[in-house]
C-alpha cells in the first residue's frame, strides 16, 4: 500500500473512531455532527477542545453528585414538612397549577407560602440587605458564589464572615473555582484563620486531564441565614455590581431576599453542593427550624438544575410557562442564546397575540455571545417579538414574567445555563410580585433602544458573517 493509501486509511480509522465515541455522548444529532465534523478537520486542536468544552455528561462526578443528594435528603428525614401535604388552593389562576405539577415531576420541591420576599434591584440594596442578615444571624450562615472577587465588596463581606466566625457562629463559604478563580489562597488565609469553613467547587485539576474544566460549574448565589433568611439571584460579591464603586456603570441586576418556609429549599441545595464539594453535610435540627407558613407571603417554589440531571428542571419550567403564556411574557437575560425548543415557544407566543419582549444587554461582558444572541432577533422580530437591547450599563439581571408569574434566578437564557451549569431559581406564583417585576422591566427599558428590522438590513456583511459562525457556537455557549 502507497503512503496515500496508508494516511487516507489512517484518517478512515480517526474519524470512525471519533465518531463512535462522541455518538455514544447522545447529544442531539446536529451538535454531534458538528463536532464529528470538527474533529475530523482538526485533528490537533479539535480533541483538546473537546476534553475542554465538549462532554455534557459528567460520569463519575454524576454518581458522587446523587449520592450526595441522597445523603442529604436522608439526613433530613423527619426535619421538613411533606411536600404533599402543602395545599395549593390559593395559587392565582391560569398554568400555574399544572407548572407546580410539572416542577414537582422533575423533582423540584413544592411551593410554599414565604413569610416575606423583598426586591432587591441593584448591587448596593442588595449588599446592604445581606449584611443586616448575616450581623443579626445567631446559629449559622451558608454561602455560595459563583464569583466572589477579592476586591472592596470582597474584602468587606469576608471581613464580616470573619468576625461572625470568630463570635461562634457555624460558617460556610462555597465559591466556584473557575467563576472565583482569583479568590486565591492569600485572600482566603483570614476566612481559615477566623474558622469559617471554606470549599471550592469542581476545583481544576492539571494533573489530569479532565473533561469539565469550563463545564460543569456551580453559577448559583445562595445565602441562607439561620435556616430563615434566604437570598438568590444574579448578582455576585464584586465591586461591578455596587453603584457606590461603580456609579453609572454599574451593572443592572436583581436579586431576592426571602423569608420564611422556602428558605429549607435553599438551604437544601446549598447542602447537596456543600456534600458534592466536601463529601460532608451539616447535621442538626437548627439548620431547618420550624416554621409556620406565611399567611400572607406569595407561593414560592425554588428551582435548582445541573448537569447531574437529564430532568434541566429550570429550562422545562420556562419552555412550559412561555408556551402557555396568555397575556405577557417578558425575559430579562445578558446572555440570549434559545435553545431550539425555548426559540419556537417564544415565536409561537407571539404568533398567537401573546405580548412577548426580550430585554438583553447592547453589548455583554462576552462578544462571542452578543454577537450569537443578535443572530436571533431578526427571526424573532418578523413574527412579533418585541427584542430591546439595554445601553446603560451592563444588564445582568436573570428573571422572567409570564402573566401572574414571576421568576429571578441564576441561569441565562442559554444552554450553558440550562444544562452545563448548576443553577438556581425562585419561582413567584404571585400576581403583585409578577406586577412589580414588569414594572421594573418597563422602567429598565427608558434605558434601552428597541431593535428594528431596519438595523438588519444596514448591518455589514462581515457583521452578519460573524453573527451567523457565532451562532454555530451555541451549543457550546
Amino acid at each position: 500500500m502507497t503512503v496515500t493509501g496508508w494516511l487516507a486509511m489512517g484518517e478512515l480509522v480517526w474519524v470512525v473512531g471519533l465518531a463512535v465515541w462522541i455518538v455514544l455522548e447522545r447529544r442531539s444529532p446536529v451538535a454531534t455532527l458538528a463536532w464529528v465534523l470538527g474533529l475530523a478537520w482538526l485533528p490537533v486542536l479539535g480533541v483538546p477542545l473537546y476534553l475542554l468544552v465538549g462532554p455534557r455528561r459528567l460520569h463519575r462526578k454524576k454518581l458522587r453528585r446523587r449520592r450526595s443528594r441522597s445523603r442529604v435528603i436522608e439526613a433530613l428525614q423527619g426535619w421538613r414538612e411533606p411536600a404533599d401535604s402543602r395545599s395549593f388552593a390559593t395559587l392565582p389562576a391560569g398554568n400555574g397549577p399544572q407548572l407546580v405539577k410539572l416542577a414537582e415531576s422533575t423533582r423540584q420541591p413544592a411551593p410554599a407560602r414565604a413569610d416575606r420576599v423583598d426586591l432587591l434591584l441593584g448591587g448596593d440594596a442588595c449588599y446592604e440587605a445581606i449584611e443586616q442578615a448575616i450581623s443579626l444571624a445567631r446559629h449559622h450562615i451558608h454561602l455560595e458564589y459563583y464569583s466572589w472577587e477579592p476586591d472592596r465588596v470582597g474584602r468587606r463581606f469576608r471581613d464580616l464572615l470573619c468576625d461572625k466566625a470568630r463570635g461562634g457562629l457555624e460558617v460556610r463559604l462555597l465559591v466556584d473555582a473557575i467563576g472565583s478563580a482569583r479568590f486565591g489562597r492569600r485572600f482566603a488565609r483570614p476566612l481559615r484563620d477566623a474558622g469559617v469553613q471554606f470549599a471550592r467547587f469542581n476545583p481544576i485539576s492539571l494533573a489530569r486531564l479532565r473533561p469539565d474544566l469550563v463545564n460543569f460549574r456551580s453559577h448559583r448565589k445562595i445565602i441562607v441565614c439561620d435556616g430563615r433568611v434566604g437570598f438568590t439571584g444574579g448578582i455576585n460579591v464584586s465591586d461591578d455590581h455596587a453603584e457606590s464603586v461603580k456609579g453609572t456603570q454599574a451593572w443592572r441586576d436583581t436579586h431576592l431576599r426571602i423569608e420564611g418556609p422556602p428558605v429549607c429549599d435553599l438551604q437544601l441545595a446549598f447542602f447537596e453542593d456543600w456534600h458534592f464539594a466536601t463529601g460532608s453535610a451539616p447535621s442538626g435540627r437548627g439548620y431547618f427550624p420550624d416554621q409556620r407558613p406565611g399567611a400572607a407571603g406569595p407561593w414560592v417554589q425554588i428551582l435548582a438544575s445541573g448537569p447531574d440531571e437529564e430532568s434541566h428542571a429550570i429550562e422545562k419550567f420556562c419552555f412550559a410557562a412561555i408556551a402557555g403564556a396568555q397575556r405577557r411574557v417578558l425575559v430579562t437575560t445578558p446572555y440570549f442564546v434559545p435553545t431550539e425548543p425555548l426559540l419556537l415557544a417564544f415565536s409561537t407566543a407571539a404568533l398567537r397575540g401573546v405580548e412577548v419582549q426580550v430585554l438583553v444587554p447592547q453589548q455583554s461582558d462576552s462578544w462571542l455571545v452578543t454577537a450569537a444572541a443578535r443572530s436571533y432577533f431578526e427571526e424573532l422580530v418578523r413574527v412579533g417579538v418585541r427584542v430591546h437591547e439595554y445601553a446603560s450599563s451592563m444588564l445582568h439581571a436573570k428573571t422572567l414574567v409570564v402573566d401572574d408569574l414571576a421568576l429571578v434566578g441564576t441561569a441565562n437564557m442559554d444552554n450553558r445555563g440550562f444544562r452545563l451549569n448548576f443553577e438556581i431559581a425562585a419561582v413567584l406564583y404571585d400576581p403583585r410580585f409578577a406586577a412589580a417585576l414588569a414594572e421594573v422591566f418597563q422602567a429598565d427599558l427608558r434605558r434601552a433602544v428597541e431593535y428594528r428590522l431596519r438595523t438588519a438590513r444596514r448591518a455589514s456583511a462581515w457583521r452578519r458573517l460573524t453573527e451567523a459562525t457565532a451562532r454555530l457556537l451555541s451549543p457550546l455557549l
